[in-house]
């Protein structure tokens, strides 16, 4: 009895002392949460992530304000809350939703804030947009550190306005802004923002050598061994110089390439997958090739609050190719036109619109186009393009008439024709109806059609492959199958009656 009683009394200080470090654990963890601070990420309702979700393009002017001198880990606490405050206001006037709103403005900045917020849900108004571009320069510091004037000139900025979730209005503008940011709880929140000027924005120059597309004899080049996949694991230099060195034999001059946007790592560019690129263009430079690269493989968002981080994906690869001798030009994205339906052309078209603008505005001087599904969205944005460019897979016999349209509504352009071809894929999905000479003779016959009409083309593709992604083609049989025999060159390297014509005859 004595013994259990011991036990008892043991067990009975053991739980007491237990309670006590539990007790005392939670305290101590409270007061230091209070005096660090709470993780911004975490206080926000919206949980931002700037660094995944919204990337403008930032440049500060030289440092020559009037007050205390400022240093450089405070000017970039400055830039990383004044952008996340944009993105925030544009999050709210998307929603029409507050939340956030007051850890980045101050009482009285984000009262006017609210009642414009309560005035657009009233009025069933919402109002989706970005900034792109800030240029930044710092006005005034004051003498405790509590206070910035800042101005911030040539802010490009993109808004789709709706009422009753229906577009009534779009606007392209370039701004500027006079700012006031005051530090509080160890955050620079805004005080005061006046937009001082406004206009529409203008398209940017072109200085690119246009006439070199007129003579374009092309290929779509994916390596045999990696459909869809070209720069993967398996890059390998002395197969991609290989086939540019048959391609150039056949009598062609170009080669048009893709870089997929996730593959790519999206704003985050890879700088391996970079690098493939880089050296893909090395070895076409060294077989006397031109590249085509198109920009946005495998993309179909087109959100405008993802454009900031589309720019920073296209600025990075723009940026490190713009002076490579191989580089004929960019095409923007691969047939675009077939998202129009399922992403809603309303938001295609702008982002197109927006993205030939800045790849123009850090590549002048290489041509811009948009690899179109068909002939007849090939206007589209004709006025923007450098060059028009466009696929077909219809009828040959109608391929002429339709040709000599498109030239007579977009007549200051050069046209392109980007894809085209046909199967030679023989089997039950088809009513073993397809050959390989059947295959030859419509590139024949292709090719002469070209000549006679003076159409500059790339053609559809130069490998059969093993395997085709069901991303491209679906898991239908009948659609995959033959997308596999589309090449000039069968599934073990053999020429295939088609390649005496992948040139003019």
């Amino acid at each position: 009895m004595g013994m259990n009683n011991n036990i008892l009394r043991v067990l009975v200080i053991l739980v007491f002392l237990l309670i006590n470090l539990l007790v005392i654990f939670g305290i101590s963890s409270l007061i230091s949460y209070l005096n660090t601070g709470a993780d911004r990420s975490k206080m926000l309702h919206t949980e931002i992530q700037k660094e995944d979700q919204y990337l403008p393009k930032v440049t500060w002017s030289a440092l020559n304000n009037k007050g205390k001198k400022i240093n450089e880990q405070t000017l970039l606490d400055i830039e990383n809350n004044y952008l996340d405050a944009w993105f925030i206001k544009n999050v709210a006037f998307k929603s029409n939703l507050i939340y956030g709103i007051d850890d980045y403005f101050t009482e009285s900045a984000r009262e006017n804030l609210y009642n414009q917020l309560a005035f657009n849900q009233e009025e069933k108004v919402s109002i989706e947009g970005t900034s792109l571009e800030h240029n930044l320069t710092v006005e005034f510091f004051s003498e405790d550190g509590q206070l910035v004037a800042l101005t911030d000139s040539n802010v490009i900025e993109y808004k789709q306005v709706f009422k009753n979730e229906k577009l009534i209005t779009e606007v392209h503008e370039v701004s500027t802004y006079q700012l006031i940011l005051l530090l509080e709880d160890g955050f620079w929140r805004i005080r005061h923002m006046v937009r001082t000027h406004s206009q529409e924005l203008k398209k940017a120059e072109s200085l690119a050598e246009v006439n070199k597309v007129d003579s374009i004899k092309g290929i779509n080049y994916y390596p045999r061994l990696s459909p869809w996949d070209t720069f993967n694991e398996s890059f390998d230099s002395d197969t991609i110089s290989a086939d540019f060195k048959l391609i150039k034999e056949a009598g062609l001059n170009t080669v048009r390439v893709f870089v997929q946007y996730e593959d790519f790592g999206k704003a985050k560019v890879l700088p391996e997958k970079l690098a493939k690129l880089k050296k893909l263009l090395d070895l076409a430079e060294e077989n006397e090739l031109k590249v085509l690269v198109t920009l946005f493989d495998f993309y179909g968002d087109y959100s405008i609050l993802d454009w900031t981080l589309n720019q920073t994906h296209a600025e990075k690869i723009v940026s490190a190719l713009k002076e490579h001798n191989a580089l004929l030009g960019w095409d923007i994205k691969n047939e675009p036109d077939l998202d129009f339906e399922s992403r809603k052309k309303a938001n295609v078209v702008p982002w197109l619109t927006n993205m030939i603008r800045f790849v123009k505005s850090i590549d002048s001087l290489h041509p811009v186009t948009i690899g179109w599904s068909n002939i007849e969205s090939a206007t589209e944005l004709a006025d923007e393009v450098d060059f028009v460019s466009f696929h077909y897979y219809l009828e040959l016999e109608d391929l002429g008439n339709l040709y000599s349209k498109l030239k007579k509504e977009v007549a200051t352009k050069s046209i392109v024709l980007t894809e085209f071809g046909t199967s030679s894929y023989s089997g039950l999905w088809n009513f073993y109806s397809n050959s390989e000479e059947d295959q030859a003779q419509f590139h024949k016959e292709f090719q002469t059609v070209l000549k006679q009409n003076r159409i500059p083309f790339m053609s559809w593709t130069l490998y059969d492959f093993n395997e085709v992604p069901k991303s491209v083609t679906g898991s239908l049989p009948w659609r995959r199958n033959p997308q596999k025999q589309y090449g000039f060159v069968d599934r073990n390297g053999l020429k295939k009656a088609s390649f005496k014509f992948i040139s003019s005859p």
